[in-house]
């Protein structure tokens, strides 16, 4: 069908129907019926944002606030620590009021030798508030004592401290310059060790003794026969070991090879008793020969 011209516009018939505009007050299709027609389309940070004053008055304000802060901290120096250490004093002060104070000090570790010496290093006073106490100077106080090669310090809220102590091992008591000395596995001498109250420990004397004892002992040991019989270790020219004996007898051993010369006097031992038939010298010194001078022969 030809086009109708009508007032100078050209409509065409087989163009689609306008859609009627919707009701006023209906819902729209897909949406809320009270949804805004025009949502911001900014998001929330962005809009925080963009609430903020940043007026020039506003920046002003908070970079003199800034330069005031920085000052006060500058001008006030040592005295923010002495501040510091007051507020914690007043937080401690007020938890001694709740009950938590120091009213009992457990030392575990210690020999009773050893004890009085670790107390006193302790140094803390029955009342004192236990939060403020330093551990780790309690604990760097303990260590100074001359008995103790390693010492912790436990907090046991309300009202407790553990000090737990590991001592140095008593390996010998050494003999030097006429003095007797207890010594532990390193050769180092312990303060404050009385040698007299270690009757049982091995009598090792000379220069050097006290440093080598740690090699030598633990081969005697193996040999209870022997160290049953052992009065004193000689350390001869910091080289080697005279074996002094109780009847008076001596085994001299090689500075070298200590344990096959022991082993080999362990089979005389057992062949002929040795050590039950008594001797004045017996010298291992040699890998190849043993000397054996028997007691009250002439040289």
């Amino acid at each position: 069908m030809p086009a109708v011209v009508r007032g100078g516009r050209r409509q065409s018939s087989n163009q689609a129907p306008r859609k009627s505009a919707p009701r006023k007050g209906a819902p729209r299709r897909g949406g809320s019926r009270n949804a805004p027609r025009n949502a911001s389309g900014t998001p929330g940070k962005m809009a925080a944002l963009g609430r903020l004053d940043l007026s020039p008055r506003a920046v002003i304000i908070s970079f003199v606030a800034g330069v005031v802060l920085v000052g006060v901290v500058l001008f006030t120096g040592a005295r923010a620590d002495r501040i510091g250490a007051s507020v914690s004093s007043g937080v401690n002060n007020q938890l001694a009021g709740m009950g938590l104070t120091l009213n009992r000090v457990h030392v575990t570790g210690a020999s009773d030798e050893a004890r009085p010496a670790i107390q006193a290093a302790i140094n803390l006073t029955q009342g004192q508030p236990i939060t403020a106490v330093d551990l780790d100077a309690v604990r760097a106080s303990v260590e100074q004592v001359g008995w103790v090669r390693s010492a912790r310090v436990v907090r046991l809220l309300p009202d407790t401290l553990v000090v737990s102590v590991v001592e140095h091992d008593r390996l010998a008591v050494w003999q030097t310059g006429g003095r007797n000395y207890v010594v532990d596995s390193a050769g180092q001498v312990i303060p404050g060790a009385d040698p007299g109250r270690y009757p049982r420990l091995p009598l090792v004397v000379g220069t050097g003794a006290a440093e080598a004892a740690s090699d030598i002992l633990p081969l005697l040991r193996q040999r209870p026969r022997l160290m049953s019989r052992v009065e004193a270790l000689v350390r001869v020219d910091e080289r080697r070991w005279d074996v002094r004996l109780r009847d008076g007898g001596v085994i001299q051993l090689p500075a070298a090879n200590q344990e096959a010369a022991l082993i080999q006097l362990d089979s005389m031992d057992q062949r002929e008793r040795l050590l039950d038939l008594g001797f004045d010298r017996v010298d291992l010194r040699a890998p190849d020969a043993v000397a054996v001078r028997p007691a009250g022969a002439s040289a």
